[in-house]
């Protein structure tokens, strides 16, 4: 597994959209006061030129958007890449990505959501770790959360061991600025779903649930030469699921189990559903029993801070993770090698 160079201040972070633009003035007050933060913190920005556009939920023409992330990568002064936003169309751009040059110019890249279309199949078909848990815009808020700054010190090396949260946010915060922070009223609190304790270490891979499921079985999907790669280590996979229904749930992962996805699996982690929606009345605990995860006899973990109900750690995808969760709480430590 590749890491790239940590970010040092007066360093340069290229923001690309690769996926949605900004969609209001609420959005593009986001994106400014997210330069501000990092700048105020020492770094360097360069701003995507299609950041202020959108046009049915795309910065720009798939070509255009696959372009620059190309140029980002070939630049030499920028350190890491941080993309704009999340959206639905970031798949799109794959044809036109000139994976050579991200391979032959490894540099951090780091997104949330959409943002999955690119991370999974750098790190799952050219052995270069990327960072799951935060979008450029996140860091527009007001007030930043720990997330927020662990994120940062993530990129910049300086931390590798994380905590979960104490509260996350049930329910989003109004825009009326376009700056507010999170909504946090309620607890969080890991769960298991045999109710044990866990302590675990093994290789992370995932991401948003819905991409890796439009990858899956692709040519952007390296998941198979992955896992055989580090079947020694063996696989926690990490998933985020935004808006699958509870019965879209159970049959990506029954598609997942058939793809051989989870043949070295030794735990699966999920992170709060952002939308929890059943025609036959499961709630998430039910779903996951209901699923070919039971038949996989290893630990599940659910509610876990790796969601769109924030706060989201940031997860460094292709290291190796020990990971323990008891009583509600849990702890990550990366290993890079």
């Amino acid at each position: 597994m590749q890491y790239p160079s940590f970010i040092k201040n007066n360093g340069y972070i290229g923001v690309p959209a690769p996926s949605e633009g900004s969609r209001n003035e609420k959005k593009k007050s986001k994106y400014i006061n997210s330069k501000k933060h990092w700048e105020s913190c020492g770094y360097k920005v360069i701003l995507s030129k299609n950041l202020y556009k959108n046009k049915r939920g795309r910065s720009a023409s798939k070509q255009v958007r696959a372009k620059e992330i190309n140029e980002m990568f070939q630049d030499k002064k920028i350190k890491a890449i941080i993309c704009a936003a999340g959206g639905d169309f970031l798949v799109e751009i794959l044809p036109y990505i000139e994976f050579k040059i991200l391979v032959n110019n490894p540099k951090w890249i780091a997104g949330f959501s959409d943002a999955t279309g690119l991370l999974y199949p750098i790190t799952s078909k050219y052995d270069i770790a990327t960072i799951y848990g935060n979008n450029f815009s996140s860091f527009g808020a007001e007030v930043l959360y720990k997330n927020h700054k662990d994120f940062q010190k993530v990129l910049e090396g300086k931390k590798l061991t994380l905590e979960s949260y104490d509260l996350y946010e049930e329910k989003w915060q109004e825009e009326i600025t376009g700056l507010e922070g999170y909504n946090l009223t309620e607890k969080v609190f890991w769960k298991t779903l045999d109710g044990k304790e866990i302590d675990i270490e093994g290789r992370l891979l995932g991401g948003n649930l819905e991409v890796i499921s439009t990858l899956a079985g692709t040519k952007y999907d390296g998941t198979k030469k992955f896992t055989e790669k580090y079947k020694k280590d063996g696989i926690i996979w990490f998933f985020d699921n935004f808006a699958l229904s509870m019965e879209e749930v159970i049959n990506v992962l029954w598609k997942f189990k058939e793809l051989n996805y989870f043949k070295y699996a030794k735990c699966v982690i999920f992170g709060r559903f952002g939308i929890e929606r059943s025609s036959n009345d499961y709630n998430v605990k039910e779903c996951l029993e209901d699923s070919i995860l039971k038949e996989l006899k290893i630990p599940v973990i659910y509610d876990a801070d790796i969601s769109h109900k924030a706060p989201c750690m940031p997860i460094i995808n292709g290291s190796i993770a020990h990971i323990k969760c008891k009583n509600g709480k849990a702890t990550i430590h990366y290993k890079l090698k």
